[in-house]
């Protein structure tokens, strides 16, 4: 979870200001089937356009064959925020929906949509796509989907029902270190995958105390619960390097989680002593350890850090039969030889010769507009987006934002699917479990009954 820009500094930030978004001509997609026809345009309803939603609302806004058609917020004047920047890029204006916290509901029965997408609060979640799914909508939202292994178990089952695609928009696994990750897994590299490791470590002490934003709900999940409530920023991209869903599963796993005591202190440190937040008791552990197995015999390390001072990280360790790699807190790489002398190289070389097809393409054709493009400019085609670290974070959101888009729009299967949302969120419920029984084994479900067996890897073509 990072510090949000408002709207504005966010459109001025990532240049999307005054830019309709054309990838070239090739979709940058896995060429497989969907059940969904074609479309030319796509229609989109967001579901809570503050914050991060106010992100992706602005992406959809730039691109070229979107038409946000409707916004629901329990705030009218956020909703009132994407009209106007809707209206200063001559798009349509979006319908507004704020008549309280289940508004969404009208929005998703009385609109024509295609996709109707949501980034907010994570108990509303489940709820937004299952009511987008069940009035013939696909849906898209921030992660987790579910915090609940019930709540998964809803989505897969409505999604089999309805044939509507539900995803979960994780955006570390398109950042451009993890996908030539994949790529150096995906050649060979690393040889045969025996063991990875992954988490979020992030100090966002500060955050959970805020009395805006994502810290007015954020601190009550690590007030009444205590396990891994955050893994998907780490796990997404290693699922995919060990092909989880396809042709391997997690088979079970255990947790345990430290004492409590980060942010029972940072809380009395940063606010008044009559604060509501100062006066809870903050029980999730400061570190959670969990380990997974899968069916093939990868193990997996995930962790959840969020409470005590530190750098960012998410490790993004992966080993195999013929070296290992590790992205934090530098890029790094052994590979077996007779050059290497057990000894780190640095990963430079690696990410030149393997750097992934699509952020090639990312760095050689319009995704966007220059920094500080006026607000008011008119629509254009966009200009050459070139990478940088700083902006890598903004792109990775771009690209799974459009990405989704365009598999809608040409009738192919997302990068993403409801079996990997389920899974990927699973953690979060049987880490808890795992914790409060000793770190006991919880076995996994298999959301894909069976299918896991023979569903094709992750291939994302240019």
């Amino acid at each position: 979870m990072l510090r949000q820009q408002d709207r504005r500094q966010f459109l001025r930030a990532t240049g999307l200001a005054g830019a309709a978004v054309s990838i070239g001509a090739q979709p940058l997609l896995s060429q497989q089937p969907s059940s969904s026809a074609p479309k030319e345009r796509l229609r989109v309803g967001f579901v809570g356009v503050g914050v991060k939603g106010s992100a992706h609302a602005g992406n959809l806004l730039a691109m070229e064959h979107v038409d946000l058609v409707a916004v629901c917020d329990i705030l009218e004047r956020q909703c009132e925020e994407t009209q106007q920047q809707a209206e200063r890029l001559g798009k349509i204006i979006p319908t507004a929906y704020f008549r309280g916290t289940r508004d969404f509901e009208r929005m998703c029965a009385e609109e024509d949509l295609d996709l109707v997408y949501t980034a907010t609060p994570w108990k509303w979640h489940t709820r937004v796509c299952l009511a987008a799914m069940n009035n013939g909508k696909h849906a898209a939202t921030e992660i987790p989907v579910a915090i609940t292994l019930d709540d998964c178990w809803k989505l897969v089952e409505t999604s089999e029902k309805t044939g509507k695609h539900c995803c979960m928009m994780e955006n570390v696994n398109y950042m451009r270190n993890e996908m030539a990750v994949l790529n150096m897994v995906r050649k060979g590299l690393l040889g045969e995958l025996i063991h990875c490791e992954a988490g979020y470590m992030h100090d966002t002490r500060w955050l959970k105390i805020n009395d805006y934003g994502d810290g007015l709900w954020l601190g009550d999940h690590h007030a009444q619960r205590n396990g891994n409530l955050y893994p998907t920023h780490g796990l997404g991209p290693v699922a995919w390097y060990s092909n989880i869903n396809r042709g391997d599963r997690f088979e079970y796993m255990v947790s345990m989680s430290s004492k409590a005591r980060g942010m029972d202190l940072y809380a009395a440190k940063h606010l008044p002593e009559d604060h509501p937040k100062r006066r809870r008791k903050y029980i999730n552990g400061d570190v959670n350890t969990s380990m997974l197995r899968t069916v093939n015999g990868v193990s997996i390390i995930i962790k959840h850090d969020t409470d005590l001072p530190r750098p960012y990280s998410r490790t993004n360790l992966v080993q195999g039969t013929r070296g290992i790699l590790r992205g934090y807190p530098e890029f790094v790489v052994c590979i077996e030889g007779d050059t290497h002398q057990h000894k780190w190289e640095p990963g430079t070389k690696f990410l030149d010769e393997y750097d992934h097809p699509l952020w090639k393409e990312v760095n050689s054709t319009p995704l966007g507009k220059p920094k500080h493009a006026p607000l008011t400019e008119p629509i254009v085609k966009g200009a050459v987006w070139h990478y940088d670290p700083v902006r890598e974070l903004r792109n990775g959101d771009f690209l799974e934002d459009y990405r989704y888009v365009e598999a809608l729009r040409k009738g192919i299967a997302p990068d993403f699917d409801v079996y990997d949302a389920a899974t990927w969120s699973a953690v979060t419920e049987l880490s808890e479990r795992s914790v409060a029984d000793r770190s006991a084994p919880q076995e996994f479900p298999d959301f894909t009954r069976g299918k896991w067996k023979t569903n094709s890897p992750v291939e994302i073509v240019v």
